[in-house]
């Protein structure tokens, strides 16, 4: 599977202050606050937010804002209101991931956490194992998301250190501590510069794990396509026309984006869900405006099945190659050689012409074959063992042609002899030499083969073709078929 791999540029910084004690001074916190916004701002094009709990564990949240004097207003609102018995820290963590995946439906970004926290966490085991799920699914999708977790305070060490380390290698963030405020704003000037320009290692499509149960997860995050409007052009943007060119049905209707309304065929956005996905065929980023959008999995995955999937190679065995040093004249070698087999020829054939037995090799070929002489047979041989010898190897000696055949002599040519079939062609045949001049057989009559008339299917009757009729102009007198006025003379035909 592929994936989308254009770069995000968009970058949202969201601080989360979970300070319960007064280490920090408001008054040093919105300075520090403020000044890491300027900073920010001078380099890019950055949004901010800001999530801080109450007394009545509800949160307070602002986000996507590009001004500091907003963020600093809620800070100097919501600080006495603030818990101060305890940490809230998955909580927090918990809203500001929902907001990235709410966000995440409608554009492609990266999202920065940074987490300002003086006291440990006291949740359950229960409450970090759902937050590390969550973590788990935002680093499958196609943005992402940096938490970075800043302990304010005097001890070097607390008790959820290990949890907190696992949240900020798993999204390539960090764990900082922080004795005083000089060390906290040097942090803070540390984060300014955006991570994006740092190589940040993404594990690989083969190495990300999706889970089945994880899929209804991103199915709610992503959005159906819609149908058109009345006023709607019936045009896709994918491949810029009305009538799709893959499957070329009218009944392959055009569908829309809910959110910039750019419209698809059935073909191309699955063709385009395939190749620009983050995991699951059938979940993809709208072209136009990255809204997150899903397919029918069943007609997606039987895309992929036709059009995608590799298609097997057949197996196919190869010839033995010749090894660098075989030996040529062993490959080439014939047996048994043409002398031995002209020699045994030569035997069988005398010892058939002198008991007067016709060779049924003979019988089976035309009667042009049979008048062959063995001379030519024998020059045929001859000629076929003058043929050149393979070419030589490299390093190799030349091979020897065979030796040239000896002469033979002729047998004595047998005595004369005649065919005779009685009966027609598919009679009897016997031999008839020159001193049985005459020779009396008695022919039986041979038994009538019944005939049997084969049975005709109505379905095998071709009706007879109709003749064209050939009419003659009675004004004219021109020739004419099939018309009813003369092409000469414009005279009706009857």
């Amino acid at each position: 599977m592929t994936t989308t791999t254009n770069p995000i540029k968009s970058e949202e910084i969201i601080f989360y202050i979970d300070l319960t004690s007064d280490f920090i001074k408001k008054g040093t916190l919105m300075d520090t606050i403020q000044e890491f916004i300027e900073d920010k701002l001078s380099l890019g094009d950055s949004s901010f937010g800001m999530v801080i709990f109450q007394e009545n564990d509800n949160p307070i949240s602002l986000y996507d804002n590009k001004e500091s004097s907003t963020i600093l207003h809620n800070i100097e609102d919501k600080w006495d209101t603030r818990p101060k018995n305890q940490s809230y820290i998955e909580n927090g963590l918990f809203e500001i991931l929902s907001y990235i995946f709410r966000k995440s439906r409608e554009i492609k970004k990266v999202y920065r956490v940074i987490v300002l926290s003086d006291t440990p966490s006291i949740k359950t085991e229960e409450y970090h194992t759902a937050l590390y799920d969550l973590i788990i699914k935002s680093k499958n999708l196609d943005f992402i998301t940096i938490i970075d977790i800043i302990r304010v305070g005097e001890s070097p060490q607390y008790e959820d250190e290990v949890k907190l380390k696992v949240i900020t290698s798993e999204t390539n963030g960090g764990l900082f501590w922080c004795s005083n405020t000089q060390q906290l704003k040097d942090v803070l000037n540390s984060l300014i510069k955006s991570k994006i320009e740092f190589n940040i290692i993404r594990p690989g499509e083969d190495q990300k794990q999706y889970l089945e149960e994880d899929k209804i997860f991103y199915e709610r995050l992503a959005v159906d396509l819609i149908s058109l409007s009345s006023g709607d052009e019936e045009k896709c943007s994918i491949c810029q026309l009305e009538l799709c060119p893959i499957c070329g049905a009218y009944s392959d209707e055009i569908h829309k984006c809910f959110n910039c309304g750019s419209k698809f065929h059935g073909c191309c956005s699955a063709r385009f869900a395939i190749m620009n996905n983050f995991g699951y065929n059938h979940i993809f980023r709208c072209p136009q405006c990255e809204t997150l959008l899903k397919l029918d999995e069943d007609y997606v995955n039987l895309v992929y099945d036709e059009d995608f999937k590799s298609p097997k190679i057949m197996e196919v065995q190869e010839a033995p190659l010749i090894k660098e040093n075989e030996n040529y004249q062993q490959i080439y070698e014939m047996e048994p050689k043409p002398l031995e087999m002209v020699e045994k020829m030569h035997e069988i054939e005398k010892e058939q012409y002198s008991k007067g037995i016709v060779n049924e090799q003979f019988e089976a070929e035309n009667q042009s074959e049979l008048e062959e002489s063995i001379e030519e047979k024998f020059k045929k041989i001859e000629a076929i063992s003058s043929f050149p010898s393979p070419p030589s190897l490299k390093n190799e000696e030349v091979v020897l042609r065979p030796p040239s055949l000896k002469t033979i002599e002729l047998p004595p040519s047998p005595p004369k002899s005649k065919k005779v079939r009685v009966g027609g062609y598919f009679g009897q045949e016997i031999v008839v030499d020159d001193k049985l001049k005459s020779a009396k057989l008695k022919i039986k009559d041979l038994p009538e083969v019944p005939t049997f008339e084969e049975k005709k299917s109505i379905t095998q009757l071709r009706p007879p073709k109709k003749r064209t009729t050939i009419k003659f102009c009675k004004i004219c007198g021109c020739s004419v078929t099939n018309v009813i006025c003369c092409p000469n003379c414009g005279a009706n035909i009857e």
